[in-house]
């Protein structure tokens, strides 16, 4: 059962959040959970459990929140549980990624429960939002994983050579993308997303948050606004088995992009699951099926995905350790920051079911 204490606790921290919201799916979290009225809209429950039964000493907890974008995807306000201890809503500053922070100390019930509920629709190049001057500024900026000079603009203005329209240009990217690059299923979780290091290498393999920081970089490069959105897969896809995930979601963590273009806005795009259906599903980039969903990749995501926030190379707040992206649950304990990427030691396990409307 959710406990009350906590819900409103959420609910007393949701202006300062707010604050932040400038970002990507920062929109305040709706103040009622279910679909909103409109064809096309479902919704989810998520639930994620972290257990630190088995840690010694004081910890804190952070665990990402889904943002909302009314287009496409409406969070309701979150609820928790458990973990005696202070919790409250905080936000990066930089991103204005929102997320739960915890603090549990030793004689405390250290079981927390986070709910999240959040309604989505598919998402296509029509749905696209504007964004401010600040926001398309640190869409531009480079940052130390997703640099913007040196090899990552060569290899840019090679791509982009002899074509002006921007729309065209990060549709040179993205084919670019598709064709050049490898999900490399060796690759732990989603990748780190070092773009240097894929280039400098020459190995253009990786996993979602690898691929989708490569075509960030190399779209700011060009000078497009571009940044990555990390998430959670919360369904199973109507298109490919290896695209969805129900039930058990605790290692279906996913990232993809997005471009800004003027007069139509944020463009979704995913090259990464483009190459991951490729290897997964053991089929040739050429295969009719591989092409029709390549085509589609470029300007809509079926939303059997939530986002969560688009922020790159930050700081947990409340002094917590760097991280190159929230998209994991993530713990500092008295001897030292937990694997994010080892849930059955971590002991975190992340849950999601349909909401009848």
């Amino acid at each position: 059962m959710i406990d009350r204490r906590r819900f409103l606790a959420g609910a007393g921290a949701l202006p300062l959040a707010a604050a932040f919201g400038a970002s990507g799916l920062g929109k305040a979290f709706a103040a009622e959970s279910g679909a909103p009225a409109g064809a096309g809209w479902r919704s989810f429950e998520i639930s994620t459990t972290v257990d630190l039964a088995a840690v010694e000493g004081p910890a804190q907890v952070w665990l990402p929140l889904a943002g909302s974008d009314d287009a496409y995807q409406i969070a309701s306000a979150p609820r928790w549980s458990g973990a005696d201890g202070a919790a409250r809503i905080v936000a990066d500053p930089a991103s204005g990624a929102r997320m739960l922070h915890a603090r549990v100390g030793e004689g405390d019930n250290r079981t927390l429960t986070l709910v999240q509920t959040v309604a989505t629709r598919d998402r296509t190049a029509a749905t696209g939002s504007a964004a401010g001057e600040a926001e398309l500024a640190r869409a531009l900026a480079p940052s130390a994983s997703v640099p913007t000079d040196g090899l990552v603009r060569e290899t840019a203005n090679r791509i982009v050579a002899g074509i002006e329209a921007p729309a065209e240009r990060a549709r040179a990217i993205y084919e670019w993308m598709v064709e050049n690059t490898w999900r490399d299923a060796s690759v732990r979780g989603c990748g780190t997303g070092d773009v240097l290091a894929m280039l400098e290498s020459g190995q253009l393999g990786g996993k979602c948050a690898d691929l989708s920081s490569l075509f960030v970089a190399l779209a700011r490069a060009a000078g497009l606004p571009a940044r990555e959105v990390f998430g959670l897969r919360v369904a199973d896809s109507r298109d490919f088995a290896s695209i969805g995930r129900s039930g058990d979601v605790t290692k279906a963590q996913h990232c993809r992009a997005e471009v800004y273009l003027d007069g139509q806005g944020w463009l979704p795009v995913d090259p990464a699951d483009v190459r991951k259906v490729v290897l997964e599903e053991k089929l040739p980039l050429a295969d009719a099926a591989v092409q029709r969903f390549r085509e589609r990749s470029f300007g809509n995501w079926e939303m059997n995905w939530i986002g969560f926030n688009t922020a790159r190379d930050l700081r947990l707040p409340e002094g917590g350790p760097a991280q190159g992206f929230l998209m994991y649950p993530a713990a500092l304990t008295a001897q030292g920051t937990l694997d994010c990427l080892d849930p059955a030691n971590f002991r975190y396990a992340i849950a999601s079911r349909p909401i009848s409307a």
